[in-house]
């Protein structure tokens, strides 16, 4: 019998406090930080989770062989049950926008959904696949912003949030077999530069400050797969990326002239990585 821990398991659940600050950095740019901000959020947070259980029903077969203890293969949730869950997320993920942010906010929404499937069932494991995801979190962004009359402020912060989502994305594919010390290598470059581009033009000393401690929380283990490309090493290194993005986050809401606000998005890090310490987050 499916348990609400294997429902938490299909979504990863933990890995959801990457996904609010996506749409508070990008409302925090756009001046429409308020109220619709946290159904969006919402809104974020359900086509986030929609998102991991369509990848765990698309992976399925190849789960069975490589990752075996995933819910689907280990039995613990029906490949019917995950489909349905996914389904039910979008739909709610899509409704949510429309309540909290109008006709402008079901705009981005749509788009945002089909992205996230289209990676799921068609691009993951291709070299669409790392833009692809880019594009769902930058959109993500741009979610926050929509009710403003114009995204285009939010535009620097979306590609900012895509960028990160592209290392990661690439870094990922060595969780499995490793890989090569010059994918880490190189994606710790770009988390360098990433990094220093944030924390320029600072208003105030919270966005360099978070800016740091994003490339601390997320280097590090980086710097660790290029000595070791091991499955474990770069797993670790793809769950830091994860847990370490409201830092980032946290960085551009501070941009954005919400640097209160921003620390209580940067706040969901140690929290993440402590929850992602009992449910997985990759």
């Amino acid at each position: 019998m499916t348990t609400l821990r294997d429902l938490l398991d299909l979504v990863r659940a933990p890995a959801a406090l990457s996904v609010p600050g996506d749409v508070v950095a990008g409302a925090a740019a756009g001046g429409v930080l308020g109220r619709r901000t946290a159904g969006l959020a919402c809104s974020s947070v359900c086509l986030y989770w929609a998102g991991m259980a369509a990848n765990d029903w698309a992976d399925r077969h190849l789960d069975a062989v490589e990752r075996p203890e995933r819910p689907i293969p280990s039995g613990r949730v029906p490949a019917n049950a995950a489909l349905g869950t996914a389904v039910g997320l979008t739909v709610a993920g899509v409704a949510l926008a429309g309540l909290a942010g109008g006709r402008r906010a079901l705009a981005v929404a749509a788009p945002l959904a089909a992205a996230v499937w289209a990676y799921d069932v068609l691009a993951k494991g291709t070299a669409a696949g790392p833009l692809t995801m880019a594009l769902c979190r930058g959109l993500d962004v741009l979610l926050g912003a929509s009710p403003g009359r114009s995204v285009t402020a939010a535009l620097p912060s979306a590609a900012t949030i895509a960028a990160h989502t592209y290392l990661l994305t690439t870094l990922s594919h060595g969780e499995v077999s490793g890989g090569h010390p010059s994918v880490p290598a190189a994606t710790l470059a770009g988390t360098v530069a990433l990094t220093a581009a944030t924390a320029r033009g600072s208003a105030n000393g919270t966005q360099p400050a978070l800016a740091g401690w994003y490339a601390a929380q997320f280097g590090l283990p980086q710097a660790r797969a290029v000595a070791d490309p091991s499955p474990g090493r770069v797993r670790d290194a793809v769950t830091a990326g994860i847990v370490s993005l409201p830092a980032l986050q946290g960085a551009l809401t501070a941009r954005g002239g919400a640097p209160r606000v921003a620390l209580a998005i940067a706040a969901a890090a140690p929290l993440a990585r402590r929850l992602v310490k009992k449910i997985a987050a990759t």
